[in-house]
């Protein structure tokens, strides 16, 4: 990873509420290009809202918040500029069931990327073997596995050819033996240089793949650390005690 070239992805003193509920409190996060980042925290301790804000999917409402050099504000170009960057992969699946698995992907680079349906099935497919499911590309969301689901989302997003991608539990809605066949997809990306940011309780996965691992709690980054350290050696009580819980299991 370059850390000569600007960062990726600022926050400068990011602070968000819902109504009363301060649930982004003074988060200050550089993130260089091609870093592999691993956010875990307690539920409600504003990790899936921190990425969200990085496409506008949540807008904050204090501070500072570039992506790739695109200040995000109320500017509908700078979104739609940022979004084109910015893939991103939920814990529900988000398919639309009524298409097949080709046309879901298809979708997004005709309409957003005014790309000829030819060129749009031919990047699609390149991605679904990316994914390792291209056999599937006719059928229809339901008839495929959880985990052969969230492939497609996967490979849906990098229909876009993204410069980074976030992922919001993409696990946590599967069953367990259909977890390490989206975790191996996302450590193979992870190879590939893309930016990633993740959401995720799976620790293995942080270990192997993240270049930093984020503890989140109460809306702050309480600590952030290299995987080895974070994991060893963590210096926060509020970490050791997470840390504990979540690896006992």
């Amino acid at each position: 990873m370059s850390t000569t070239s600007s960062p990726i992805i600022e926050f400068a003193k990011v602070n968000k509420w819902y109504g009363e509920f301060h649930v982004l409190r003074d988060i200050d996060l550089s993130v260089g290009r091609g870093e592999r980042i691993v956010i875990c925290g307690p539920s409600g301790s504003g990790k899936s809202t921190l990425i969200r804000c990085i496409n506008r999917l949540e807008e904050h409402q204090e501070g500072r918040l570039a992506v790739d050099g695109v200040e995000l504000s109320d500017d509908i170009k700078s979104i739609e500029a940022v979004r084109r960057q910015v893939g991103m992969v939920f814990q529900q699946f988000n398919l639309f069931p009524h298409l097949t698995v080709l046309e879901n992907l298809t979708l997004a680079p005709m309409w957003v990327g005014k790309v000829s349906k030819a060129e749009a099935e031919e990047r699609a497919m390149q991605q679904l073997k990316r994914v390792r499911i291209a056999e599937q590309a006719e059928k229809y969301p339901l008839q495929l596995s959880g985990g052969q689901q969230q492939r497609v989302a996967i490979a849906r997003a990098l229909c876009l050819t993204p410069k980074i991608m976030l992922f919001d539990e993409p696990t946590s809605a599967l069953d367990p033996e259909m977890i390490n066949e989206v975790l191996d997809v996302m450590i193979e990306l992870a190879g590939q240089g893309i930016t990633m940011l993740c959401v995720t309780h799976e620790m293995g996965f942080a270990r192997s793949v993240a270049d930093r691992v984020i503890f989140m709690d109460q809306g702050q980054i309480v600590e952030q650390n290299t995987p080895t350290e974070f994991f060893n050696n963590p210096q926060r009580d509020r970490t050791k005690d997470f840390l504990s819980k979540i690896l006992a299991h």
